[in-house]
């Protein structure tokens, strides 16, 4: 079976703010099925692995809330150990003012040291950029964002510049 292709999304925390951004395209093997894809989301009150992941981790959120380290752990025990769950083939990038994650159905629960969070094809290449531009420069998380996943489009065929951004 060809493998479906459809993130890029970077994350970055800085001196108080949060931007979290992804590329809006969908490959099938070496074919473009879409291209304007919105894969970020707020939780207020891209595949069908995410959203199911995405619900489970809002139910989370609402059983804890204003506890996102709480909420995330439930959820990575409940993925790792869920005969349903430990199925699904996806990452997560969750993150809030003071905390950021990637969690997978392995039951691992990323939080980097720089607050910079990246998954997908083009993780690395965006991942890379973000920290070069964190690192030499004052740019605010959403300028960083952007250039990096520019960055990343120019370098990864499975990433595009349809760049969807959200602020906390």
């Amino acid at each position: 079976m060809t493998r479906i292709r459809s993130t890029t999304i970077l994350c970055v925390r800085r001196d108080g703010h949060v931007a979290l951004g992804g590329d809006g395209q969908v490959t099938l093997g070496d074919t473009v099925m879409k291209a304007n894809a919105n894969k970020v989301r707020a939780i207020k009150g891209a595949s069908a692995d995410a959203f199911t992941l995405f619900e489970k981790f809002e139910e989370k959120l609402e059983r804890y809330p204003g506890n996102l380290p709480r909420a995330a752990v439930e959820l990575a025990k409940d993925w790792r150990s869920d005969r349903v769950l430990r199925r699904l083939e996806a990452l997560l990038v969750v993150a809030d003012k003071e905390h950021g994650y990637v969690i997978s159905g392995s039951g691992e629960l990323i939080e980097p040291d720089d607050g910079i969070l990246a998954i997908g094809s083009g993780g690395n290449y965006a991942l890379a950029a973000a920290r070069a531009l964190a690192t030499s420069s004052d740019l605010s998380p959403k300028d960083i964002v952007q250039r990096s996943l520019e960055i990343a489009a120019a370098i990864c065929v499975y990433t595009n510049t349809h760049i969807s951004i959200l602020e906390l």
